[in-house]
């Protein structure tokens, strides 16, 4: 029988944090939380319903999930937003997997929630994630904020059934405030790994996100809020590479 550290990393959970932790208690042996100084009730709440909590000054979301790794006891980590849930066919499935693994990595699908409906396209779903995987056989990297795990060479890698449930946004708003947040540090991160934009990229890249997204990835089936995320989605394209070539040319972004 394996092992399994659960890992969360978070800053003002609350709303989230309860429904994360009460989706791993039942296929993890230890939860460890990694707060970065929240102000609200996460922390009380993670204590109460049995995690570690510890302190660590965000620095990165890949640096601050590689942290949350070195804190880990056991054998296995599975590792999830605060905002993610384990459903039950998952539960179930890695429940079995507990006596009988035999790989270095699990995958499985994440299927997300937006505002008050599941979107199941749009480049959104099947959306695969690798979250459950041997300690010392991989670790976070990819570039802030958008972080993958990484895994050695030859490590064994295996898919299981069951979705990964993800509460994304609140409302539409939400979801542009988040979208400038996130084009910000991806554009500085780009700009540091020297990737570098210009007026054609500006110009079409955003076309091309939303037709890919829309058309392609079938977002015109998720209906009225299927439109709005294949259009943030070519708006986040448009940021970035627009704050890139701000970057590129002295200017604060």
């Amino acid at each position: 029988m394996i092992t399994i550290s659960g890992l969360i990393i978070t800053f003002n959970e609350e709303k989230n944090i309860a429904r994360c932790i009460r989706s791993m208690q039942p296929v993890c042996d230890e939860i460890v939380v990694i707060d970065s100084g929240s102000t609200d009730r996460t922390v009380q709440i993670a204590n109460e319903l049995g995690a570690r909590t510890i302190y660590n000054p965000f620095e990165g979301h890949i640096e601050q999930k590689n942290y949350a790794i070195s804190k880990a006891k056991f054998d296995y980590v599975l590792s999830l937003d605060a905002d993610e849930e384990l459903d039950t066919e998952l539960i179930r499935n890695i429940t079995k997997l507990k006596s009988t693994i035999l790989h270095d990595g699990i995958m499985f699908n994440r299927l997300t929630r937006y505002v008050d409906k599941w979107i199941y396209h749009c480049d959104w779903y099947p959306d695969t994630k690798l979250r459950l995987w041997r300690k010392g056989r991989g670790q976070w990297g990819g570039t802030n904020p958008h972080d993958i795990v990484v895994m050695a060479s030859n490590a064994k890698v295996k898919k299981i059934s069951g979705n990964l449930k993800h509460y994304s946004y609140n409302s539409i708003s939400e979801h542009i405030d988040q979208t400038n947040k996130f084009t910000t540090i991806a554009a500085k991160a780009a700009y540091q790994n020297g990737v570098r934009s210009s007026l054609f990229k500006i110009a079409t890249r955003p076309i091309l996100k939303f037709i890919k997204d829309y058309f392609l990835r079938l977002g015109i089936l998720d209906g009225k809020y299927g439109f709005v995320i294949c259009y943030i989605n070519s708006l986040s394209a448009l940021l970035k590479y627009s704050k890139l070539k701000d970057l590129q040319d002295g200017k604060q972004i």
